[in-house]
């Protein structure tokens, strides 16, 4: 017998996250349990504002109606909307004992704004020193030197840059300005440095620094290729969809030889975790992008290990089922 429920939840959360150029106070999102006789899984979908195209509303209108379709042994295809599917089929491969429990809970330090913090935690940091830096919300002269600083200082550190398509070509070059030539080698990959695809791969031609697609992922006339400059792919599967298609962008980015590197969409803890399985599992090279935990104020249900948050349970959820 099939029983399934769809709890809402809201999370607060720290006061500077900002979302392009909107603070993002609180983390809304659904849960969906599902149990088939002995088995169960859970499953998360966030919708994540300003990126996700489906809205919290539209999701849980969707998932609702695939739930009650599930309960009624009814074999729904998974519904369009990327949130929405991949929260669903991570509950559906927990159930079939397809997400391997194996998790990879290694996260590139985020740092938004402070590099004496980031510094202090690369310190405590064991293994492969990889650092991730949001750049584009400040000056490009200012994110140069900040970036320029923090590999002078810490000579085995590898840095990830995220532009979010913030720059114009001339804001772009002020920033490589100011990165030492010596030290660009150890920049990981930036992410889309400019507001479009040729920019950007000028960009890498031009300062030697890799770039990474990663809102290229999502639009229509994407295609997987090899290029010069090009490094890595970011797959944040919340924006992407089933799991079946983060599965098969991985497998389409190592046939190419480039890194493919799974990222958070702001997910909960529960979703968190699911993410680090899958990097487990799909990417096991590659330190994967999830350390969004510390901007939220509290856990739920399932708890990233040894963080000092208070987890929340499931009766800190509204039930929709």
């Amino acid at each position: 017998m099939r029983r399934a429920q769809v709890y809402r939840w809201q999370i607060p959360m720290d006061a500077g996250v900002v979302l392009r150029e909107r603070r993002l106070k609180t983390r809304d999102g659904l849960f969906v349990y599902l149990r088939d006789g002995e088995r169960d899984g859970w499953g998360e979908v966030s919708p994540l504002p300003g990126f996700s195209h489906e809205t919290l509303d539209d999701a849980q209108s969707a998932l609702l109606a695939w739930t009650n379709a599930w309960r009624q042994d009814d074999a729904a295809p998974l519904p369009e909307m990327p949130s929405v599917a991949f929260g669903i089929s991570c509950a559906l491969a927990e159930i079939n004992d397809e997400l391997p429990q194996e998790a990879d809970f290694r996260a590139a330090p985020l740092c938004t704004g402070d590099p004496d913090e980031l510094v202090l935690k690369l310190a405590e940091m064991p293994g492969e020193k990889v650092a991730k830096v949001k750049v584009g919300l400040y000056e490009a002269v200012r994110d140069g030197m900040v970036v320029n600083l923090l590999l002078e200082a810490i000579p085995e550190l590898t840095l990830r840059l995220d532009a979010n398509r913030a720059w114009t070509p001339l804001k772009a070059q002020q920033f490589a300005k100011y990165v030492d030539p010596a030290h660009r080698a150890r920049i990981a990959f930036l992410e889309e440095p400019c507001k479009t695809r040729e920019d950007s791969r000028a960009f890498a031609q031009e300062t030697g620094i890799a770039i990474a697609w990663d809102e290229s992922l999502r639009e229509a006339d994407f295609r997987f290729e090899a290029e010069p400059g090009l490094r890595a792919v970011v797959i944040k599967p919340t924006l992407t969809g089933s799991l079946a298609r983060v599965k098969a962008q991985v497998a389409a980015a190592h046939a190419l030889g480039l890194t493919a590197v799974i990222s958070s969409s702001l997910e909960s803890s529960l979703g968190l975790t699911q993410l680090a399985r899958i990097a487990a599992w799909l990417t096991p090279q590659t330190v994967p992008g999830l350390d969004t935990l510390d901007l939220m104020q509290t856990q739920l249900i399932r708890c990233w290990p040894h963080s000092a948050l208070p987890c929340g349970a499931i009766e800190d959820m509204e039930p929709l089922l």
